[in-house]
């Protein structure tokens, strides 16, 4: 049974709606240890496209699993919850409140619902998968998906590849649908792993034209800032392509491909803030099939109050 005084905050929504601005605004209020909830700021490098927090911001409010990867190296969602567990180990024993931060919600999910032991990636299963993608098309994967795990393809958008890419390597390694393990993850919740309540909450945006807006400034801003120089350097790296994680983020994927010379810098802006309104589209329709407690959009400060009350009320 969970204990009933030990409390783990997640705070979630969609790209571009304030989720660290209200998380350092409640770590001014309550004992938080922020944990990042990103799959993209767990890569060194990444700092622009990702709207990483600054370097000091991170000297004063430090972050949990952001900068401990290098670009080469994939990171999956298991490799999340055990990274997300160690933290958040830690910090109840320190008797800080974790607080998981991000919009990958497929590392909350896992985190949640826990991870039945999965197989490790195969390099050479993977190279398959991509020469059948760059042959066929990821429609083609995914419509096979549907044919092998159709309780997976029903969960995975078919332009997720990543997620189409894991699916499939898992299936042609073992011969099990990944469905059949993540039906078994249901006995490893995160109460049980950490006999904790887990409360979790969503930024949601006021309406769907002002993300567009938002979204459309938050572009605008970064490449101002230096995004297609920062895209540039892991460009001229020579041993980073599209095919890494890392590289296939929104934003970063764009630009490398202007930099190679499939676009303009026009059709650039307008191919990332496509791609950023398709992930919010897929975050926001994953949140209203969860169940948690909806938070209006509004200033960090607003947002941090109604955490703070939630987790006084929680205690």
């Amino acid at each position: 049974m969970a204990d009933p005084k030990a409390l783990i905050l997640a705070l979630t929504g969609a790209t571009a709606t304030g989720k660290t601005a209200a998380a350092l605004a409640l770590a001014d209020r309550l004992p938080v240890s922020i944990i990042s909830m990103d799959s993209a700021m767990v890569y060194r490098g990444l700092d622009i496209g990702t709207a990483k927090p600054s370097a000091q911001v991170l000297a004063a409010y430090p972050h949990a699993l952001i900068d401990i990867r290098d670009p080469a190296e994939p990171y999956s969602a298991a490799d999340f919850v055990r990274d997300a567990d160690a933290a958040i180990a830690s910090a109840l024993a320190a008797g800080r409140i974790p607080l998981l931060v991000g919009g990958t919600m497929l590392y909350l999910r896992a985190f949640r619902e826990g991870l039945a032991p999965m197989p490790s990636a195969d390099p050479e299963i993977r190279a398959g998968i991509a020469e059948d993608a760059k042959r066929l098309g990821w429609e083609v994967l995914h419509q096979e998906l549907e044919r092998v795990d159709p309780a997976a393809a029903r969960g995975i958008h078919p332009h997720n590849t990543v997620r189409i890419e894991r699916a499939l390597e898992v299936y042609r390694q073992t011969g099990r649908p990944m469905s059949e393990f993540w039906a078994q993850a249901k006995s490893q919740p995160a109460r049980m792993r950490h006999q904790a309540r887990l409360r979790e909450f969503a930024l949601m945006p006021a309406s769907r034209a002002e993300l567009h807006q938002r979204i459309a400034q938050r572009v605008d801003q970064m490449l101002d800032a230096g995004l297609i120089e920062e895209v540039g350097r892991l460009h001229q790296r020579g041993d980073l392509h599209l095919s890494l994680p890392a590289i296939r983020a929104v934003g970063y994927r764009q630009v490398w491909e202007h930099l190679e010379g499939h676009s303009d810098f026009a059709q650039m802006r307008e191919r990332i803030i496509f791609a950023t309104r398709q992930l919010a589209k897929r975050q926001l329709t994953w949140l209203r099939g969860w169940s948690v407690e909806e938070l209006p959009w509004a200033q960090a400060q607003h947002t941090a109050q109604t955490l703070a009350r939630a987790a006084a009320a929680a205690g």
